[in-house]
């Protein structure tokens, strides 16, 4: 029996390509993962740890010195109905995201100017690194997340929030509903921006959107609507948005080099973001550069990734040893493969 298991919200099964970053997920499979996390994160001689994890850093250092994807900010058209212009929604949750099987037939040339969209469908894969990293799909772990920031009540109105490797820009959209002053997102790539967050982003700050947001609509999802949405009443709530693409550290220092003194976020919102151990510094330094000294984050994740290597553990470790946060793993989820949802704040802060 094939026990793969595809946690995107997506029509098309995946290929034997996806099944190490996509998972098994067996019973058998489970325990393993969790044995498996705990011999990498607890078991394993700390001087082991220490070893992996600066290989992880030389690694993530050499990489970028080859490859690092420049930082963009996307402007917010004026015409807003242009942006979901083709555009077919679902439904999830009680918000609107684009079907992605429509955009993997009429995304192409300008529309997708990095290629990603012919490359993951020739490929089969839904991660390619340095090239695309899974932000067309929407992950399992942001339906944890969403649940969970309901669940504990995490009050958004008027904070600044950081939707880090948003993809859909879910997580985002649920701030943006909770009355955040100002909400950014950002994706590794400029064509996930422009074709999947910034469409769903302004069809759920609609009029209608708004309304299907609120929690007594959300428990009773309705079907998928294959209408498009026009985009009245998005303009306001779009004023409160700022969208970047590009690398971590190069959407960073983007805001660190403007004419106004550094942004710090209240609240990051990140989903799926330690898969691999090669971006752990990169991940750490952007959110102790970017997170308000009494800031908040709040990360979900699977315990272990099959074939990447990553998970709750060893990011947990690597935090641990840069001696920067304080973290508590705050939810944990046993359905198919464990997940859970991280904490995370400065050692110092209140």
């Amino acid at each position: 029996m094939d026990f793969r298991f595809d946690f995107a919200v997506d029509e098309n099964e995946n290929s034997e390509a996806d099944a190490h970053f996509l998972l098994l997920c067996s019973p058998e499979h489970k325990q393993e993962s969790r044995e498996k996390s705990r011999e990498t994160a607890d078991l394993a001689p700390k001087s082991s740890l220490k070893l992996a994890a600066a290989k992880h850093q030389d690694e993530a250092a050499l990489k970028k010195n080859l490859c690092v994807k420049a930082a963009k900010e996307h402007s917010i058209p004026q015409d807003l109905n242009k942006v979901l212009e083709n555009k077919v929604m679902e439904t999830v949750l009680g918000l609107s995201h684009v079907k992605l099987s429509v955009v993997e037939r009429t995304c192409s040339g300008d529309a997708d100017s990095e290629g990603i969209v012919s490359k993951s469908v020739s490929s089969h894969s839904d991660l390619i690194p340095g090239v695309y990293e899974g932000g067309l799909k929407i992950w399992e772990c942001t339906f944890d997340l969403m649940d969970y920031l309901s669940e504990a009540e995490i009050e958004f109105t008027n904070k600044t929030v950081l939707d880090l490797g948003c993809g859909a820009g879910l997580l985002g959209i649920v701030a943006l509903q909770g009355e955040a002053a100002r909400v950014h997102f950002q994706d590794y790539n400029s064509t996930v921006i422009d074709e999947m967050t910034l469409p769903n982003v302004v069809a759920n700050c609609s009029s209608e959107g708004r309304r299907m947001g609120r929690e007594k609509d959300r428990k009773a999802s309705k079907p998928p609507s294959k209408r498009p949405r026009k985009a009245e009443g998005s303009a306001d709530v779009l004023s409160r948005c700022r969208f970047f693409s590009g690398d971590w550290s190069q959407v960073s220092q983007l805001l660190s080099n403007s004419n106004k003194p550094c942004l710090k976020y209240d609240i990051i919102l990140t989903s799926e973001t330690i898969y691999n151990p090669d971006y752990y510094s990169a991940l750490h330094d952007t959110l102790a550069q970017l997170l308000d000294r009494n800031g908040h984050v709040y990360l979900a994740s699977k315990v272990h990734y099959f074939g990447v290597g990553g998970g709750v553990y060893l990011f947990e470790k690597f935090i641990e040893d840069k001696n920067v946060f304080k973290t508590s793993l705050v939810k944990t989820i046993d359905q198919g493969l464990q997940r859970c949802i991280m904490e995370i704040a400065f050692k110092n802060s209140c």
